[in-house]
């Protein structure tokens, strides 16, 4: 990265504003929805750190009580090009932001007929059950989609009937995962494949 100040960095050219949005949630509840930036280390992980043992089970499919300082960058420090986040805030009485979800996807290579990327998404559990986690999803589809992604696919452990919901709400198609007996791989198709 250049050390030049006077010139922009290019994730700050990458950075995509279109996913900025508020949302009004079913409970009367309302978030911010924009992208995540490198300064949101330390809330990204009073987020996960929150999280009950379960989210936190179903979002990282191990046991985790925080992020490890390396996963914690490569969840924060993201390009919005190969890998697109988005984080959900809620504003305190003292209008002090805390995130109460994260969505996003990773692209896989951009070599193959059909352009897929991975996704995952975590949602507070007092947040949960309002219809965040699928305005997220179709958020994350939208913007896959006019960025030449064709599929969007992620691993579902039993008992996530949240996700579940939103596969079926959103047309998403269930199929055995590569990743284990007994998981579930969920796709979205976004677009025609390339022939060949």
């Amino acid at each position: 990265m250049s050390a030049a100040a006077s010139l922009p960095s290019p994730r700050a050219r990458l950075f995509p504003s279109a996913l900025i949005d508020r949302l009004h949630l079913a409970d009367g509840r309302e978030v911010v929805v924009r992208p995540v930036l490198a300064l949101d280390a330390a809330a990204e992980q009073d987020f996960v750190r929150a999280l009950s043992p379960t989210t936190r089970l179903r979002r990282f499919h191990f046991g985790l009580r925080e992020l490890p300082p390396s996963m914690l960058r490569a969840m924060t420090e993201v390009d919005h090009d190969d890998h697109v986040a988005i984080v959900a805030e809620a504003f305190d009485d003292d209008d002090t932001p805390r995130i109460v979800a994260d969505a996003r996807y990773v692209r896989g290579p951009r070599d193959t007929a059909c352009h897929e990327a991975e996704f995952a998404i975590a949602v507070a559990d007092e947040w949960q059950g309002v219809g965040l986690g699928r305005e997220l999803m179709q958020r994350l589809a939208r913007h896959a989609a006019r960025r030449g992604v064709r599929q969007l696919v992620g691993d579902v452990l039993p008992g996530n009937g949240a996700m579940f919901g939103v596969a079926s709400s959103m047309g998403g198609e269930l199929l055995n995962s590569p990743n284990g007996p007994g998981v579930t791989r969920v796709r979205f198709e976004l677009g025609a494949c390339a022939a060949g």
